[in-house]
C-alpha cells in the first residue's frame, strides 16, 4: 500500500489484512465498531470483534428501528417527526416543544376487492409504547390509531434532510416507500425556514394482475385549542386543520394544511360527529371498504378530515402521491425578560415566528410550498448528494448529520425580524434553557458554516442587547430580542468564546464593514472580561467565572484560560487589521501563555488551581452564584477543601476547550500544541469508558450507563477528587465527546478521536435512543452540534472569505468532504497532493489554496 507523507501516522504498523486493499484511511476502522483498537507506533491495530449488525450512516431495521424520530420542517419554525415505522408524533408547531403529542394522523393504503386489504402506511407499534407513556394508564394517547392493522416490518434510511422507508408486508400486493423532508439548502437561511414539509407516497404493485387501490390521508383536528372556535377548511386537494383566533386568545390561531398535488383526489372535509369512538371507527370503515368520501366543510366542530386519492396499476407499475403538509401559527404567548429599552409596543410584546412576516396566511405558505416545491427539493438533494459524497470516516458522517436535525426542531428559532433565537435544547413541553445561551452555542460548529447570517446576527444579539455600556454581556438572550436586564454573573467561557466568533464570523462572510461596526463593542467586552476576571494583568481568568456547568469556578482554570488567551489572539488580530492598538492584549497573552503551560500544566495534562482568599471576590459563602447553596456542612466542607464545585487536579475533558474553539474558529491554536496534544490524549486515556457498569454516577445518568462506553466529564487519575466536584462531572455528554474526538483529530490522533465517536454513536442506534435526538439538558441539544468540528478535524478544510483562501490541512491522506461557505457549497477533494473544489451551489470565489501549509495551485476543473 503506498503511503504519503500526511498519512504515514495512520498507515504506520496497519496491515492489508486489517483495513482491506481499497480502504481509506479511519473508514475501514468503522467496520468493526465495537473492537476494541490499540496503539502501535502511533497506528492503530485492530483486534477481531464481531461486526454490528447495522454499519453506520446503513439503514435501521429490527431492533435498530425501534426509537426513530426524524424532525421535519424549517428553523426556527417547528415541526413534526417521521418515525422509523412511518408515524407521525413530536408534533410542535406552536413555537414550544410537544415532545409527547402524537396527533391521530395516518395515511392507509386500501385494494379493493381483497379481504384485509387496508393498512395503515406504518410499520407494527413498537412495544415501548404500549405502556410508559403519558396517559398510558388510561388506554392510549387520546385518539391514537395503534390498534388499526398495519405493516409487518420497516427500515429506514437517513439523507438528511430525507428519511426513507420501505415498508414490507407479504400479504399484500405492493411495495410501499416513504420519503419524508423538508428544504435545506444551506446559505438559503430563508427556504430552509418555511413551516413545510412533505411525504411522498412510493407505490409498486409487486402482484401478477392489475389492481385498484385507494390511498387516503386522514387526520383529527389536532390544531384545535380549548372550546374557541375551530373547524376544517378547504384547500386544493385538500383540507386545512383550523383554530380561529379570537380578540381575547389570538395565540391560539394556527392552521395546518394537508393536500396533494394529485387531481384525482377526494375530499372529506367532516369526519362522522360523535362521541366516545365514533369519528375515528366511522373513517377506517370507510377506509376498509375502499369507498370515496367526500364531505362539504361545516362552519365548525368538524372532527377531522381525509383526503382519497384512487388509481390502478398493473404489475410492476408504479405511482407516486406527494402528500403536502404546511402551517401558519403566526401568534404566541411566549416571553421571556425584562425590555430595558422604554419601549412598549404591544406589536413586539410576545414572539411571532420569522415566517409570519413572509406571509399572512395559510394559503400563502401552501401556495409557495406548491408552486417552489421542485426547486427545493432539487436544490436540498444537492446539499444532500454534496455532503455524503464524503470519504469520511461513516462514523462521523452520521454523527454530524444526525446532528443537523437540531436545525430542523423545537430547539432553534426565528423571530419576526428573521434573527436567530435558541433553547439549549427542549423539554419535553417546554422550551429548556432559553436565550441562545452562549456557553452552549459555543460548541455548536454548523450554523456559522451552513447558515453564516443566522450565525451572525447572534452575534448581533450578544454584543448589541446583551451587553451593557461597561462591557458586561448577559449570556441569555430576552424574547423578543431587546437589551436585558443585568442581574447576573456574565459567563466566562461563553463571553470569552463570542469574542473569538467574531473573528470566525468575519473570516467566514469576509464582511470588514460589519467587523468595523462590530469592533468597539467587542473592545469593550474584552476589556470588561481582562477586569472582571483578571483584574491584576496576569493573563489568566483568576476570579470566580461563571462558565457552562452553571457554577463559578474559582481561582484560575486551564479550561477558561485557554477561552481567554483565543479571545485575546482573537482580538488582537482584528484590532490589528483595524489599525488599532492592541499591544496590551498581545502582552496579557504572552503572561496567560506561560502560565498555563507552566503553572497549570502538571506534565501530563492542564488543571485548576483553587483559590478563593486573596481575591476581589467576596467569601464564597457570600458570593452570589447559581443553586450553590452554603450549609453548615458545606462551610465546613469549604475550610477543609475549598469553594464547592470545583475541579483541581482532575483530567477535565473540556480542560482545553478555549484552544479547540479558537481552532475551528480560523486561527491559530494559542497553546503549545505538544501540551495541548499530551492533555487530548490523557483525556483519551482516563476520561473515556468502555463500560460503564461500575461507574458511579449520583447526577443524571440515562446519558450513558451500564454497559455502554462514554466519555466522562472529569476523572482525577492523580488523586485529589473533591467530595463535591463539579455538578455534571460524572456525566457523559455528546457535544463534549465530539468536542475531544474534533481536537485529537486535528492533532492526528484520528484512531483516538474515532474510539469517542463509536461509543457515542453505538449509545445512539435506534435500540434504545433516537439515532435523531442526543439529548443532554433536553431533547435536541445544542451542543452536540460540535460533531460538525470534526470535518476540519479530519480535513483542515476551511475557506477565508478575507484572503480569499482554501485552507486544507489532511489527517487521513487523500479525501472528499462537504465544504459550506457564506455563499455556496460544494465537496473539496485532496488527492496526491493536488486540491480540487466543485462547487454545486452558489459561488466560492477561492483564489488560492494552502495545503499544509504549502500555497499549491486548486483545481477547478472538477
Amino acid at each position: 500500500m503506498k503511503q504519503n507523507s500526511n498519512r504515514r501516522f495512520f498507515l504506520k504498523n496497519i496491515t492489508l489484512g486489517c483495513l482491506g486493499a481499497s480502504a481509506l484511511p479511519g473508514i475501514a476502522l468503522a467496520r468493526q465498531p465495537d473492537a476494541p483498537a490499540t496503539d502501535v507506533g502511533g497506528g492503530v491495530q485492530q483486534a477481531a470483534a464481531p461486526a454490528r449488525e447495522r454499519g453506520y450512516n446503513q439503514a435501521y431495521k429490527g431492533q435498530y428501528n425501534n426509537r426513530i424520530a426524524f424532525p421535519v420542517g424549517g428553523i426556527g419554525a417547528g415541526m413534526f417527526c417521521l418515525e422509523g415505522t412511518g408515524a407521525i408524533s413530536h408534533m410542535s408547531i406552536r413555537h414550544n416543544p410537544e415532545m409527547f403529542f402524537e396527533p391521530a394522523m395516518f395515511a392507509a393504503i386500501s385494494i379493493k376487492g381483497m379481504a384485509h386489504g387496508a393498512r395503515v402506511l406504518e410499520r407494527n407499534v413498537p412495544e415501548w409504547k404500549k405502556f410508559g407513556q403519558r396517559d398510558a394508564g388510561l388506554g392510549g394517547t387520546g385518539g391514537a390509531t395503534w390498534g388499526l392493522p398495519r405493516f409487518a416490518a420497516a427500515e429506514f434510511t437517513a439523507r438528511f434532510p430525507f428519511a426513507d422507508i420501505k415498508l414490507h408486508d407479504a400479504a399484500l400486493p405492493v411495495a410501499v416507500q416513504i420519503k419524508g423532508w423538508s428544504p435545506f439548502i444551506p446559505t438559503d437561511e430563508d427556504n430552509s425556514s418555511l413551516p413545510v414539509g412533505a411525504l411522498e407516497y412510493h407505490f409498486t404493485n409487486t402482484g401478477k394482475k392489475a389492481e385498484d387501490y385507494i390511498f387516503s390521508y386522514n387526520a383529527r383536528n389536532f390544531m384545535k385549542q380549548a372550546e374557541v372556535l375551530h373547524t376544517i377548511k378547504p384547500i386544493k386537494n385538500g383540507f386545512v386543520l383550523t383554530q380561529e383566533a379570537t380578540p381575547d386568545a389570538a395565540e391560539k390561531q394556527g392552521h395546518f394544511a394537508i393536500y396533494t398535488t394529485d387531481p384525482a383526489t377526494v375530499v372529506d372535509h367532516c369526519w362522522f360527529r360523535g362521541g366516545w369512538f365514533d369519528p375515528l371507527t366511522m373513517i377506517w370503515n370507510t377506509i376498509k371498504d375502499g369507498t370515496l368520501k367526500s364531505n362539504e366543510p361545516v362552519e365548525k366542530d368538524a372532527p377531522g378530515g381525509s383526503l382519497f386519492v384512487p388509481f390502478r396499476l398493473e404489475p410492476g407499475e408504479k405511482k407516486v402521491i406527494r402528500l403536502m403538509m404546511a402551517w401558519y401559527v403566526p401568534d404566541s404567548k411566549l416571553r421571556i425578560g425584562d425590555d430595558t429599552s422604554g419601549k412598549n409596543d404591544p406589536a413586539s410584546r410576545y414572539h411571532r415566528p420569522w415566517y409570519s412576516s413572509k406571509f399572512n396566511s395559510i394559503g400563502a405558505v401552501a401556495d409557495y410550498w406548491t408552486g417552489n416545491y421542485d426547486d427545493l427539493f432539487k436544490k436540498s438533494l444537492l446539499f444532500s448528494n454534496a455532503f455524503y459524497k464524503s470519504s469520511l470516516p461513516p462514523e462521523v458522517v452520521e454523527a454530524v448529520a444526525a446532528n443537523l436535525t437540531i436545525l430542523k426542531s423545537a430547539t432553534v428559532m426565528r423571530q419576526y425580524d428573521g434573527r436567530f433565537w435558541c433553547w439549549e435544547g427542549s423539554g419535553d413541553n417546554w422550551g429548556s434553557c432559553h436565550g441562545s445561551c452562549t456557553h452552549v452555542w459555543n460548541y455548536a460548529q454548523a450554523v456559522p458554516h451552513l447558515f453564516p447570517a443566522l450565525e451572525r446576527s447572534l452575534r448581533n444579539t450578544e454584543f448589541n442587547e446583551n451587553q451593557n455600556a461597561e462591557g458586561h454581556q448577559g449570556f441569555r438572550a430576552n424574547i423578543p430580542i431587546s437589551p436585558l436586564v443585568h442581574n447576573f454573573h456574565a459567563a466566562a467561557d461563553g463571553q470569552l468564546g463570542g469574542i473569538m466568533k467574531v473573528y470566525r464570523e468575519w473570516r467566514i462572510s469576509g464582511d470588514n464593514e460589519w467587523l468595523k461596526q462590530l469592533y468597539p463593542s467587542v473592545k469593550t467586552s474584552m476589556d470588561y472580561c481582562i477586569r472582571t476576571w483578571d483584574p491584576h494583568q496576569k493573563g489568566i481568568v483568576e476570579e470566580p467565572h461563571h462558565n457552562t456547568y452553571d457554577i463559578e469556578f474559582w481561582g484560575p482554570t486551564s479550561m477558561c484560560t485557554s477561552f481567554y488567551l483565543g479571545a485575546l489572539r482573537a482580538i488582537a488580530q482584528m484590532g490589528k487589521f483595524l489599525d488599532k492598538e492592541v499591544a496590551v492584549y498581545d502582552t496579557l497573552y504572552q503572561k496567560g501563555k506561560q502560565y498555563l503551560e507552566t503553572t497549570l500544566y502538571n506534565g501530563e495534562y492542564f488543571t485548576q488551581k483553587i483559590q478563593w482568599t486573596g481575591l476581589n471576590a467576596p467569601d464564597p459563602v457570600k458570593s452570589q452564584s447559581f443553586h450553590t447553596q452554603y450549609s453548615a456542612e458545606a462551610i465546613a466542607l469549604l475550610k477543609k477543601e475549598g469553594p464547592k464545585y470545583q475541579y483541581g487536579t482532575g483530567c477535565l475533558s473540556d480542560g482545553i476547550l478555549g484552544s479547540w474553539i479558537a481552532r475551528v474558529c480560523g486561527m491559530e491554536e494559542p497553546v503549545d500544541a505538544r501540551k495541548t496534544k499530551s492533555h487530548l490524549l490523557a483525556v483519551h486515556k482516563y476520561n473515556l469508558k468502555q463500560d460503564l457498569s461500575m461507574h458511579v454516577n449520583p447526577q443524571r445518568s440515562t446519558y450513558a450507563l451500564g454497559n455502554e462506553a462514554g466519555l466522562l466529564l472529569c476523572s482525577w487519575p492523580q488523586g485529589g477528587m473533591l467530595s463535591l466536584p463539579f455538578v455534571y462531572s460524572n456525566e457523559v455528554w455528546t457535544g463534549i465527546e465530539y468536542q475531544v474526538a474534533s481536537h485529537l483529530m486535528f492533532m492526528g490522533e484520528v484512531a483516538k478521536g474515532l474510539d469517542i465517536v463509536r461509543a457515542c454513536r453505538n449509545r445512539y442506534d435506534g435500540s434504545v435512543r433516537n439515532p435523531f435526538n442526543e439529548y443532554e439538558c433536553g431533547h435536541w441539544y445544542a451542543r452536540a452540534m460540535s460533531s460538525y468540528g470534526m470535518l476540519q478535524g479530519l480535513t483542515g478544510v476551511r475557506y477565508d472569505a478575507v484572503d480569499k483562501t482554501l485552507y486544507i490541512d489532511s489527517q487521513v491522506g487523500d479525501f472528499t468532504s462537504f465544504i459550506s461557505t457564506n455563499k455556496g457549497f460544494g465537496t473539496v477533494s485532496l488527492r496526491k497532493g493536488i486540491p480540487s473544489l466543485d462547487v454545486v451551489y452558489g459561488s466560492i470565489p477561492a483564489e488560492k489554496a494552502m495545503v499544509s501549509g504549502k500555497s499549491i495551485s486548486l483545481d477547478r476543473s472538477v
